[in-house]
């Protein structure tokens, strides 16, 4: 019994100090939290959904769902082939093109009517702070901070390792000329060096004019937050992009819920939504969807063309690795009603003034 309190008390002094290295980030103190704590999506201490959202669905535990990572068979959660991929050179992209080039997982660079924004990149090849735990797929990291090019907005849906990452925050600092992200994730900005003017935070329902006939909105999601033991201590969100030419639905990690059917009333037209597609688990579909519920949200929102993220990079679920992709395309197929789904290999540039193209289905073959 003195040993095993020895070692607990050992691995919890241990564990502390772990957890006060930079990234980790900074939970927001003081002012910073009096203020946001404002917020009406803010309650008794945290952010909160929209509507009732368990940590864990009806049925589930944390030790169910352990028993089943450890014990269960799950096949082919990781692929044995390398994952095909292109590369394109960022730095030499007209002004005048509208594009889109996906690095895997939910991390892409958008230039829209001449703005470079780059979503939730993470470069480091593990999604994870514990090193070599949850890493990318072979063939997936062929992009690095040296290939970015100096961008005007980063945006962030919100603070999971998988979509916010401080090797690669750090490493494009001195490329990003502003950073937007929901209310409270400026606090891991400013930690990692960021001054408060390149940091603009956003609760829901909110516009942010970049330039005249450009706007971006932070939408709502249904997910959670967090970088240590506190979750929901900074918002979670999605964006819409909207400029004379495009209007682009960024749809972070979310539950299939209501607001998508709200955000869909409020534009007139979304030429694009970018949703999340994987990593889902019946023990917490009320934060991921499974690929029926993307198709869902893509038409609520009223969307033209569909982009499902959030696969083919990392294993954060049990199911196959091109299951969400082969899911959501035969499901669209089947559908009365199918979208245009718009699906690219990692590093292909994808002209977005192009609303005919049909992409082939890229990871056919790759086993």
């Amino acid at each position: 019994m003195t040993t095993f309190l020895v070692l607990a008390v050992v691995l919890v002094i241990a564990t502390f100090f772990y957890m006060r290295q930079a990234k980790f980030g900074k939970a927001p103190a003081g002012l910073h939290l009096e203020t946001i704590s404002k917020s009406e999506n803010y309650e008794t201490g945290m952010f909160k959904n929209l509507q009732n959202t368990p940590d864990l669905s009806e049925g589930h535990s944390y030790f169910s769902i352990l028993y089943d990572q450890l014990f269960v068979k799950h096949p082919r959660t990781k692929p044995k082939d390398e994952i095909p991929s292109s590369k394109t050179d960022l730095f030499s992209l007209s002004e005048n093109e509208n594009v889109l080039v996906w690095f895997g997982h939910s991390s892409y660079f958008i230039q829209m009517d001449g703005k470079k924004i780059l979503v939730d990149p993470v470069f480091s090849g593990n999604a994870s702070p514990i090193p070599g735990t949850v890493k990318s797929f072979p063939g997936t990291d062929i992009y690095t901070i040296d290939d970015i090019p100096e961008v005007d907005y980063l945006i962030i849906s919100h603070d999971h390792y998988d979509h916010l990452d401080h090797k690669t925050i750090t490493g494009l600092k001195d490329k990003i000329k502003n950073v937007v992200c929901g209310l409270g994730v400026g606090s891991h900005f400013k930690k990692w060096g960021f001054s408060d003017q390149q940091i603009t935070e956003q609760d829901w329902f909110s516009e942010l004019q970049v330039d005249s006939g450009f706007s971006i909105y932070t939408m709502p999601t249904r997910h959670f937050s967090g970088r240590g033991f506190k979750r929901k201590n900074t918002l979670w969100a999605s964006y819409v992009l909207e400029s004379e030419s495009q209007t682009i639905y960024v749809g972070g990690d979310s539950g299939y819920g209501d607001f998508f059917a709200e955000i869909g009333k409020r534009f007139d037209s979304i030429d694009l939504a970018i949703l999340d597609n994987g990593q889902y688990n019946d023990a917490w579909k009320e934060i991921h969807m499974h690929p029926d519920q993307v198709l869902l949200a893509a038409h609520d929102l009223k969307a033209k063309r569909l982009f499902p993220v959030h696969s083919s990079k990392y294993v954060l679920a049990m199911h196959p690795w091109d299951e969400p992709l082969n899911r959501v395309t035969q499901l669209n197929q089947e559908s009365e009603n199918p979208i245009s789904l718009f699906t690219p290999q990692i590093g292909e540039k994808v002209n977005l003034d192009d609303s005919t193209r049909i992409f082939e289905k890229w990871w056919n073959g790759v086993d």
